[in-house]
């Protein structure tokens, strides 16, 4: 066999023996669409192929044509290996078979095989089986480590009905690790050399196969050159154009995994595997590839085609179960309509009557099993843990179930078994389609099923369709108003019937009953006087009324507010038990009573997003409330991803998020009161005096806030960038911390993403320009606006600042031009070439220029930003010309020593170096 395919290695040409046409990027279908897809009885998937444009480097078959069936052939490094069958995701079978006897004098024979390139091994899966009488096996792999062993004895003779795998004819020897070789010797038994006891030369055939156990050896005893009924060994087979997922997300142009996808690191030879993620696995006819751009898609279509038929006999299809194809969401939502009009539920081998369907429930009702199934229904729930590996968990739909002919079964079911957070990334598979419908997780037990789709409240009807959930007239509804009514969408109005007065349901208005007519008639004749009585007591009543129908219009619009808002979602986010206990949502009436209704001595600053109110909660907490002007959705998605990722933020110099109140028109953050203003402030307020701020506060300012993006960066629970690294987001607490805010426009990462495309947004001066020109979001956009922030704090010039020439001109660029010109120390702010030396100026115009270059690959990692200013301070303080954290005077203007004390909230801006106002017209938007 060896030397057949080494003929055929020769004869064919050398771009195909190279592996020339390889790609090393993902391709979408459509460009591999015309491809060879089947060699004889083996079908071919990419990242295999023929041809160039076809296959991934390093994975270029060939069909030989020339035998019956042909073969598929895999070339790698000018060598040749047949596949009998290729597997998902990399994994092939190969023919690996040894077929001789000891001939005569012979009492060893050796058989070895060596994997034809890197990356190429046989699995652990696989069991070495060796047929014939009278030898002992070794196994070893290539280092010549010892696999196993095992022996044969049968006198020469096999006797066919001893067919099982025991030592008498056949042995194996199961494989414990994946190998890139092995080296089998065959030794004849002891005292067996020179005897001809059946067979004068004893016959060996030894093979590795995946196929676990042969329980019948017989035919392959009978006709040792019959080898075309034995399984091939399972091979794996790597990319190895990187050595592992980690370096491979590196190089994300070569990156060989699509959008949806797993990469795990394949065998400890080299190499990584790419999977389908939990949410989006093959599809029922296995089409999901995960090479492919579009490979990895949900199970499910949200738009059925046009003119579907919805009904069997008398029952109601609702989509997203339906009766033809392109008519249901997916192949389980598939409904049977038979010649009597029984609607039919098939799972597995099992049929079921359809009784009733249920979209607003996400119940099917079905009854007399048609078929033989189990007395239990089984549900099969995957997911994934933090490894990348995968659960299967088998578990019944409901706890109980009674499968009689008599009693109706109620199964549960769900879109996919995605959460609701990974159904919305991708839109257009999102189940959800009616504007006025929610997203619902469904469980079972303690396990997670899925979700499912439900009208909002207000609303009925079929969420899985647009427009399908309408408005409920609550008034035209027995017992929903004893009143005046009037409806509004998703809600009403109901106007309780005034005192002495009834609603007469039959008349639909509010009427006097005629006893009480009569006796209103018979105390305005004899007693005058109650009439005034009775006056007062119905004015009473109807202020009483009238203050209870205000407070219930007043908590229902709060509620639609709360709603428009997009609170629903927000409870969703923040549903986690320890999210929860760090992130509460206020109520309207909280934030009144604590801003003394929001009274104007109260504001803390006004800017082009809203205003900061102070407030004093319950509990006696100061806190600083921005209660903001956005009227556009998109802010208010922004506001709501501000609020998910501060909840998930634990750090020192991070500005900490109490909660938000969604409950007015517009949504307002409640936040930790930063009392010293920002860092913008303090380096522009006033550039003709002197900085309080020294050199060493320069270093600790930059170093915290490099700590707290080196943190959002890699040591949050999900990575996080900022996209709006500024110096007015940087804040000053009451001794002077750095606080990192403004998380209104950051994007937070799965961790198998390296980068992400948005619309571009940020501060002109601070923006990335390689993010600018590509819209590709990676944590070096961070890294640059944070260089920008160490060139304000070396030359003290704005970010966009006026030139001698009384033209604009980038502080970037002015630095760069500066440092590259030699006249560094001439543009510095006077204060820094004072107080810092040479080697620290150098250190810090060094790391300013790294985090400014051009290509954000060529920059710095925030960590490392991080770990540079950690260095750079401790030399300071080891050379002794920094003081010790109790000796360093407070930032405060010489003429105020008393910014820590009380605060004049009416004259707030007069007592310290910045106002409140200023300080808070810059907090997060």
């Amino acid at each position: 066999m060896a030397f057949v395919l080494a003929c055929l290695a020769a004869m064919l040409p050398a771009s195909a023996a190279l592996g020339e046409g390889g790609i090393l990027y993902i391709p979408s279908a459509a460009s591999v669409a015309h491809c060879p897809s089947s060699c004889g009885d083996v079908n071919i998937s990419y990242p295999f192929g023929i041809g160039a444009g076809c296959f991934r480097q390093g994975f270029e078959v060939t069909c030989d044509n020339t035998t019956q069936p042909p073969k598929l052939l895999l070339m790698r490094n000018s060598t040749i290996t047949e596949i009998t069958e290729i597997y998902d995701n990399g994994f092939v079978e190969v023919p690996m078979f040894f077929n001789s006897s000891f001939g005569p004098g012979r009492n060893n024979m050796p058989w070895e095989w060596e994997a034809p390139a890197k990356g190429i091994t046989i699995t652990e899966d696989n069991n070495f089986f060796v047929l014939g009488c009278d030898f002992d096996v070794n196994l070893f792999d290539y280092e010549r480590n010892p696999v196993g062993s095992c022996m044969n004895r049968c006198h020469g003779e096999v006797v066919p009905t001893r067919g099982s795998c025991n030592g008498i004819g056949c042995c194996f020897i199961s494989l414990r690790n994946a190998m890139s070789g092995f080296q089998a010797t065959f030794s004849r038994a002891d005292g067996m050399a020179g005897q001809s006891s059946g067979s004068m030369y004893p016959r060996i055939m030894a093979f590795i196969s995946d196929s676990g156990d042969i329980n019948n050896v017989t035919n392959l005893l009978l006709g040792w050159t019959n080898t075309s009924k034995i399984d091939g060994a399972y091979v794996d087979v790597a990319i190895t154009d990187q050595p592992s997922c980690e370096s491979a997300r590196m190089n994300n142009a070569s990156y060989a995994c699509a959008t949806n996808s797993i990469c795990r690191n394949a065998s400890s030879y080299g190499g990584y595997h790419c999977y389908c993620s939990v949410s989006f696995l093959s599809d029922h006819d296995g089409n999901n590839n995960p090479y492919l751009f579009e490979g990895c898609m949900q199970d499910y279509n949200p738009e059925p085609k046009e003119h579907c038929r919805r009904s069997c006999g008398n029952m109601n299809i609702s989509f997203p179960f339906g009766l033809e194809e392109g008519c249901f969401g997916n192949k389980k939502f598939r409904l049977n309509c038979t010649t009597a009009n029984d609607t039919l539920f098939s799972t597995g081998d099992t049929q079921y009557r359809v009784t009733g369907v249920s979209v607003e429930d996400g119940t099917l009702t079905v009854t007399n099993m048609l078929s033989n199934a189990s007395t239990e229904k089984e549900v099969i729930i995957v997911s994934t843990h933090e490894s990348g590996g995968m659960d299967v968990f088998n578990g019944p739909v409901e706890d109980e179930f009674d499968f009689s002919m008599e009693n109706d079964i109620v199964l549960r079911w769900v879109v996919t078994n995605s959460t609701c957070q990974q159904a919305l990334r991708n839109i257009t598979k999102y189940a959800c389609q009616s504007v006025n419908s929610d997203c619902l997780h469904v469980t079972h037990g303690k396990m997670f099923m899925g979700y499912r789709c439900n009208c909002s409240s207000g609303f009925e009807g079929n969420p899985y369709i647009q427009d399908g959930c309408t408005d409920i007239d609550e008034c035209l509804r027995p017992s929903y108003c004893n009143g005046t009514c009037q409806n509004f969408p998703g809600t009403y109005k109901c106007t309780l019937c005034p005192h002495n007065k009834v609603f007469d349901s039959r008349m639909k208005r509010c009427v006097t009953p005629a006893k009480q007519r009569n006796l209103l008639l018979g105390i305005a004749i004899g007693i005058g006087i109650g009439c005034g009585i009775g006056s007062i007591i119905i004015a009473l009543g109807v202020i009483v009324l009238a203050n209870k129908w205000k407070r219930g219009i007043q908590k229902r619009i709060r509620r639609a507010h709360f709603k428009k808002n997009q609170g629903l979602l927000l409870e969703q986010l923040i549903s986690d038990e320890s999210t929860r206990r760090k992130t509460k949502i206020f109520s309207l009436e909280e934030l009144e009573e604590a801003t003394n209704n929001f009274d104007a001595t109260r504001v803390l600053g006004r800017g082009g997003h809203g205003t900061v109110y102070k407030g004093i909660l319950l509990d006696q907490r100061v806190v600083a409330i921005k209660k903001s002007k956005i009227v556009e959705q998109i802010e208010i998605d922004q506001f709501i991803n501000e609020v998910v990722i501060l909840s998930q933020i634990i750090h020192r110099n991070v500005v900490k998020l109490l909660g938000c109140c969604l409950e007015d028109e517009v949504p307002m953050l409640v936040y930790e009161f930063i009392s010293n203003g920002t860092l913008y402030e303090l380096l522009h307020s006033d550039t003709t005096v002197k900085c309080l701020l020294s050199w060493d506060d320069r270093i600790r300012i930059a170093m915290e806030a490099a700590g707290a993006l080196a943190y959002l960066h890699s040591a949050a629970t999900i990575p996080i960038f900022h996209r709006d690294v500024k110096s007015s987001n940087i804040l000053l607490d009451d001794n002077f911390t750095t606080k990192v805010s403004d998380f209104g426009a950051s994007r937070s990462l799965s961790l198998d993403e390296t980068h992400v495309v948005t619309i571009v947004q940020g501060t002109f001066g601070y923006l990335d320009p390689e993010y600018y020109h590509t819209g590709q979001l990676t944590e070096k956009s961070d890294v640059y606006s944070f260089g920008v922030i160490l060139v304000e704090l070396l030359i003290r010039k704005k970010p966009i600042f006026i030139n001698d020439l009384g033209a604009k001109q980038n502080l970037s660029h002015y630095f760069i031009e500066g440092l590259h010109a030699g006249s560094l120390v001439e543009i510095l702010n006077k204060q820094v070439v004072e107080e810092a030396d040479q080697e620290e100026i150098n250190e810090i115009a060094s790391l300013t220029e790294a985090c400014l270059r051009v290509k954000g690959g060529d920059r710095p990692t925030m960590k490392e930003v991080d770990m540079r200013l950690q260095f750079l301070r401790t030399k300071r303080l080891r050379k002794g010309l920094a003081k010790k954290d109790a000796d360093i005077e407070p930032l405060l203007c010489p003429q105020d020593k008393n910014l820590y004390g009380h605060i004049d909230l009416v004259n707030a801006g007069s007592s310290g170096c910045y106002s409140l106002e200023q300080e808070f017209a810059s907090l997060p938007r």
